[in-house]
């Protein structure tokens, strides 16, 4: 009878931490989730994203214009070739007051991807721009003799339509024999408009060699990928600015809080052609 009695009093005690347990899970999950969520968030210095309450090309440029980047692969034994021809061919669109764009800056890779060209054209006058420059292009023969002796350099190529952050403000004027820096973020979708914020702030630290050219988002093409392009008299300059932005407060703080949103990040040093605006 002793033993039984135990055993009931066993039982009993069991069912009873059950119960508690049972009855206390829901609160003790919440607890579980709310301190990995805050430790995941400190272990990865993310901000939580605010949902978006307007269109990225509402919320961060403030202007009409367009820019389109141009990358072509060129066949390795064709890299000369293709300079000495398109030479011409973009300095003429570029001078030609009937067509509605100009050429912002066009440039060979010397590190990074091999045997390739970039161009990045400006629509002062936005999508309309654009439309214009296709239906001009289209029927202009000295452009098609090019595009088809073009064709027999290339491996392939692509285009995207991009949009300027309005924080990053105008291209300034400088002077020629600068290599280029064209560093290439690919987001996680939805972290677009942070990116802009942390770099609103972040942007005044790499102003002082005047080495900030531009920033830019696709509109059309590869979706939330951010260029950013900087100019360096060599690449010991390169490395020396690069290292003092971490002397300032505040830019750590924009690189913790930046990195965590990239998916996929490269870089490109790069050559002005001679016909480029951009030296």
């Amino acid at each position: 009878m002793a033993t039984n009695g135990r055993h009931l009093l066993l039982r009993s005690s069991q069912l009873l931490r059950n119960a508690v347990i049972i009855n206390h899970a829901p609160a003790l999950q919440r607890s579980y989730s709310s301190d990995r969520e805050g430790w995941l968030n400190k272990l990865l210095h993310v901000k939580k994203v605010e949902p978006a309450k307007a269109a990225h090309s509402e919320a961060l440029t403030n202007k009409d214009v367009v820019y389109e980047m141009q990358i072509h692969n060129i066949k390795p034994d064709r890299m000369r070739e293709y300079i000495q021809a398109s030479e011409h061919c973009l300095k003429r669109i570029h001078e030609n007051p009937d067509f509605p764009c100009s050429l912002f800056g066009s440039w060979s890779t010397a590190f990074g991807h091999q045997d390739q060209a970039i161009h990045i054209w400006y629509y002062n006058d936005g999508y309309r721009a654009v439309k214009t420059m296709s239906e001009k292009l289209w029927v202009d023969k000295e452009y098609n003799d090019y595009k088809k002796l073009r064709g027999e350099m290339l491996m392939n190529r692509s285009n995207s339509l991009l949009l300027p952050f309005s924080f990053w403000g105008a291209p300034q004027p400088r002077e020629p024999g600068n290599l280029y820096e064209l560093r290439s973020y690919h987001l996680r979708p939805g972290t677009l408009i942070e990116w802009a914020n942390n770099w609103k702030s972040g942007i005044r630290f790499r102003r002082d060699n005047n080495e900030a050219v531009a920033g830019l988002f696709t509109q059309v093409g590869d979706l939330y990928l951010v260029h950013h392009l900087w100019a360096y008299k060599d690449l010991q300059t390169r490395k020396d600015i690069r290292e003092k932005a971490w002397q300032n407060p505040g830019w750590d703080s924009c690189v913790a809080y930046t990195v965590p949103l990239i998916r996929k990040m490269e870089s490109r040093v790069m050559i002005p052609l001679p016909c480029s605006p951009l030296q």
